[in-house]
């Protein structure tokens, strides 16, 4: 079975579609002894995030176990995760 999706952290709440991912599909993410379930609501592009669970608007998204950006709005688990719902708070030069 070909992997779907790549977890890097398992503090993560965000995973990466190694391939187009349907909506509607189930994918199936692990990392050593930790696997989440996700049923995809949304079409996912390769290379693009979706939520492992639900991120509410302000928490942080986490990939490599670290924050890249806080979730603009409420997203629910297997919802696409990009730049339509997460704000960078790197490199801001509207935040000094």
């Amino acid at each position: 079975m070909k992997k779907e999706a790549m977890l890097i952290d398992r503090s993560d709440n965000v995973a990466t579609a190694l391939m187009p991912l349907e909506r509607g599909h189930t994918v199936e993410t692990a990392l050593d002894d930790y696997s989440v379930s996700t049923q995809l609501l949304q079409d996912i592009p390769f290379g693009h995030k979706f939520a492992l669970k639900d991120i509410n608007r302000g928490q942080p998204v986490l990939k490599y176990g670290e924050a890249i950006g806080l979730a603009t709005t409420d997203i629910r688990k297997g919802e696409h995760v990009h730049v339509h719902n997460v704000e960078s708070q790197k490199g801001r030069g509207d935040r000094r």
